[in-house]
């Protein structure tokens, strides 16, 4: 598939997925959705690809839902809704990051708003440029949140914050996320990209993909969890697979014989036999 509105380029193990429409501010649309959730599906395939990062071209990083269309531009009735569908286009892009095999690193190069601020809470660790701005300013356009951002937002900011944001719509800036917990740190313009690519690195080298893969679905999935024995029982299962697979072989081994690990798990085919131990819940 070739893609319009994104780009995809793989180094050194990293998947930097650049939303490209610089001319409205990377404005989301429904080729931006289905390109996007195309490209997770091709990076989870390919074994290459152990980190992706998502970033912005030009001076912002997502305006939002392309207002194009006009005043019906949400109006479902009237067939304006970019991703022509019932369903919510961002949530469904952020459903299928939920899902994702590879962490992703959101780096935040500039304005934020709507879908660009709902699509990061989905991402496992956020970035900002000291040019990033953000806003959930679903309450100024007469809409609700979407893109699953009532479950994902809360859980990282707290409940006080996450409605503060949400009742005001306003827009605010770097300093004041990183100071929430939105964002992990806070760069200069020029520094936010290799910062990105470094935290990557950091993930995509000496590690079991298949680890780094579980630990994402683990820590993810426990949130809705309603006891620990819940985690205790994923915990179990997974240290008994992983322990008797070649990457637990690996891992042990090369610690003793004091060297770098070279670990051979697939998560295209390796992952361990009860995974995924879920089941996606239906859509009403």
């Amino acid at each position: 598939m070739s893609y319009e509105t994104i780009l995809y380029e793989v180094e050194d193990n990293i998947l930097t997925m650049t939303l490209n429409r610089p001319e409205r501010l990377n404005a989301f649309n429904e080729t931006m959705m289905n390109e996007m959730i195309d490209a997770l599906d091709k990076a989870d395939a390919d074994d290459n690809v152990k980190a992706i990062i998502v970033t912005g071209a030009g001076r912002g990083f997502c305006a939002g839902a392309d207002l194009s269309g006009g005043s019906g531009t949400f109006d479902q009735e009237q067939g304006t809704r970019q991703t022509g569908l019932r369903r919510d286009g961002g949530g469904l892009l952020t459903l299928r990051i939920y899902e994702c095999m590879k962490p992703i690193i959101a780096a935040c190069n500039g304005p934020a708003v709507g879908v660009g601020a709902t699509m990061q809470c989905a991402m496992d660790v956020r970035l900002a440029s000291e040019k990033a701005r953000y806003g959930f300013v679903f309450t100024k356009r007469g809409i609700v949140p979407e893109a699953c951002s009532s479950w994902f937002l809360p859980r990282i900011v707290g409940i006080n914050t996450a409605l503060e944001w949400a009742y005001s719509g306003r827009i605010f800036d770097a300093p004041e996320a990183l100071d929430r917990g939105f964002v992990r740190s806070v760069h200069a313009e020029d520094d936010l990209l290799p910062a990105a690519r470094a935290l990557a690195k950091e993930f995509a080298e000496g590690n079991s993909a298949i680890s780094v893969a579980m630990v994402r679905h683990m820590f993810w999935k426990m949130l809705g969890a309603d006891h620990p024995m819940e985690a205790h029982k994923i915990d179990s299962r997974g240290v008994y697979y992983t322990g008797k697979s070649a990457d637990g072989h690996e891992g042990v081994q090369s610690f003793l014989e004091k060297r770098p690990a070279e670990f051979p798990g697939k998560v295209s085919e390796d992952m361990p036999e009860f995974f995924p131990w879920w089941e996606e819940p239906e859509f009403k």
